[in-house]
């Protein structure tokens, strides 16, 4: 399956889809995940590293993409790597967009059931999104990028709100002292922060889609520096809030802060409802992105239509999705995808596009 010539997005949706990528659960649980690491206030800063270290390796994943144009990552991996070795790292990449997909729509189930449905079984939210999701993939990237492009002003107008409504319990001694403990507690935090940017390998994929593939590194420097702002501003508010004692305590410490106000004599008094469905919208974009991932990566593979594919990974997810039994295994799952995420698209894009060049200067010389 080829890349339909009508199917392409603007620059500016390629940076949407990056963005809403990035942003899905992370936003709710970041506070808690990073605070265990770094046990000092200094997490904002081990946030902006995190972010920096995200956007070199979507350069990088950029120019190993702008070296095959109109071509994803499926296509020319045989062409780079030999035709046996090139579709196991393909596969590796499905099984991984595939599994990640489910972790997402597990994670929204496990929101949405706690916060939201109270009560209802997990099968009972799960399968509606995946229904939804499998009729919006459909049509091809297109109609994604259209749908992300609504969502997203949506949600940093709520975000915004509801974050600088909480500055009235914010406390800023619970932010210092910066650097109390030195540099060390920063660095040990950085593989948890770096997997909250999860997302620039969509980049392997999205460049083909490119009307302007050439202005894919522009993509990179706004899609990710969106979320690291952010994540800054969350983990700031929350940790100004509720204290690094505090935010470890909680499962959920975003959704804890805005708990904890309530504004009397506004249409809502209370803004936890509200974000959660901004937040159901974010996570439901992440999950489709990684589905159409999987389902496009088997289709260029098998060189067949993608539309059975959509339908045969269905079931797959959906098994994947209620593996974990409690809300831990559920962490656990995201943190093992976490690291096949690191050593796939931390360090394998590099090599490539080492042995691209090296492929190139080969050719150039014989010619």
């Amino acid at each position: 399956m080829i890349v339909n010539p009508k199917d392409r997005i603007t620059t500016s949706q390629a940076a949407v889809v990056l963005v809403n990528y990035i942003l899905a659960a992370g936003i709710l649980t970041l506070p808690r995940t990073s605070v265990e690491k770094v046990k000092t206030p200094d997490v904002w800063i081990t946030v902006i590293l995190g972010g920096l270290i995200a956007i070199i390796a979507g350069i990088i994943i950029v120019k190993l993409s702008q070296q095959y144009p109109k071509k994803t990552f499926y296509q020319y991996s045989q062409e780079l790597l030999g035709k046996w070795v090139g579709g196991l790292l393909c596969l590796l990449i499905v099984g991984y967009f595939f599994t990640l997909s489910a972790f997402e729509v597990r994670t929204l189930s496990e929101v949405t059931g706690f916060f939201l449905l109270e009560g209802t079984p997990a099968w009972a939210i799960i399968m509606p999104f995946m229904w939804i999701g499998l009729y919006l993939i459909m049509e091809g990237i297109n109609p994604m990028a259209r749908l992300f492009s609504l969502i997203f002003p949506i949600s940093v107008v709520v975000f915004l709100l509801v974050a600088f409504m909480s500055s009235g319990i914010f406390e800023l001694d619970n932010l210092r002292p910066v650097l109390g403990l030195g540099i060390k507690p920063i660095l040990a935090g950085l593989k948890t922060t770096g997997l909250m940017f999860l997302g620039p390998e969509i980049m392997l994929l999205l460049v083909a889609f490119m009307q302007q593939p050439d202005k894919a590194v522009k993509v990179i420097l706004v899609g990710v520096s969106i979320p690291m702002i952010f994540y800054v501003i969350t983990v700031v508010m929350v940790i100004g809030a509720l204290s690094v004692d505090g935010v470890v305590t909680r499962t959920w410490p975003t959704i804890s802060l805005i708990r904890s106000f309530e504004i009397p004599g506004l249409i809502f008094e209370r803004f936890e409802s509200l974000l959660l469905v901004i937040w159901i919208m974010q996570i439901f974009a992440t999950f489709t992105i990684t589905y159409y991932a999987a389902a496009l990566g088997l289709a260029q593979l098998f060189k067949k239509n993608i539309h059975p594919f959509i339908y045969g990974l269905i079931p797959i997810i959906y098994i994947i999705a209620m593996t974990p039994k409690s809300i831990n295994d559920l962490f656990k799952f995201g943190d093992m995808i976490g690291n096949v995420a690191l050593l796939l698209f931390g360090v394998m894009p590099l090599l490539l596009l080492i042995v691209s060049k090296l492929k190139e200067g080969k050719h150039g010389t014989e010619t």
